[in-house]
């Protein structure tokens, strides 16, 4: 989205706010996130071959990227969803991140969990072109949050791990309520919310919400 258009809505969403009453004033861009998987060393060489290493499409914010891999996860049933793209770098642990819909179409019962919280999660399989991996627990649907750096935390004046509210003021009049801090020196200012949350309150990457505390 263009610079001059983010302004614009951020401008309608402060005025927004400020005509009910909200002291705060600080925006919070959203990158909207599709489902993903996230593997680790061992798994990727069991679908993709002994040796193999993921290769960068495209770099994320904190020293994440999207790989060009890409593979097909597979629920009860044998309900499957191709063409999931692999982020890297590897990690300690496998993890499948899906939407509410995805994993009704799936067949599988997967919690809303922050990243990396896995224990007691959804069992899924993922097919590579090498292999299979069946996972006992680590399919998930990602808590919403906001990634911020340091100084982007102590400007809105909150902590990681700090539970707060996002207000898009557009057709919808959309709050997101529960939505996490998360705050690390790699990140950028973004507010990540997964593709059934953005397809119900009309919402795309780039557009601006504000927080509330």
């Amino acid at each position: 989205m263009e610079e001059k258009t983010v302004e614009y809505i951020a401008k309608l969403v402060m005025e927004a706010m400020n005509s009910r009453g909200y002291q705060s004033s600080y925006t919070v861009p959203v990158g909207v996130s599709a489902r993903h998987v996230h593997l680790t060393q061992e798994h990727v060489e069991q679908l993709f071959g002994k040796g193999y290493q993921l290769t960068k499409k495209k770099d994320l914010m904190g020293g994440q990227f999207a790989s060009n891999e890409q593979v097909t996860i597979v629920g009860t049933k044998l309900r499957a969803i191709e063409n999931v793209r692999i982020l890297g770098p590897v990690r300690n642990s496998s993890q499948v991140e899906v939407s509410q819909t995805d994993a009704v179409k799936l067949g599988v019962a997967a919690p809303i969990r922050e990243s990396g919280k896995i224990k007691g999660s959804a069992a899924i399989a993922v097919v590579g072109p090498k292999g299979a991996i069946y996972l006992e627990e680590g399919c998930i649907v990602a808590k919403r949050h906001i990634h911020m750096s340091p100084k982007d935390a102590q400007e809105a004046g909150v902590k990681d791990g700090e539970i707060v509210s996002v207000e898009f003021a557009n057709e919808r009049g959309t709050i997101f309520n529960n939505v996490q801090i998360r705050v690390d020196d790699s990140f950028t200012l973004e507010m990540h919310i997964d593709t059934d949350e953005a397809n119900a309150s009309q919402i795309r990457t780039g557009d601006v919400g504000i927080l509330i505390k």
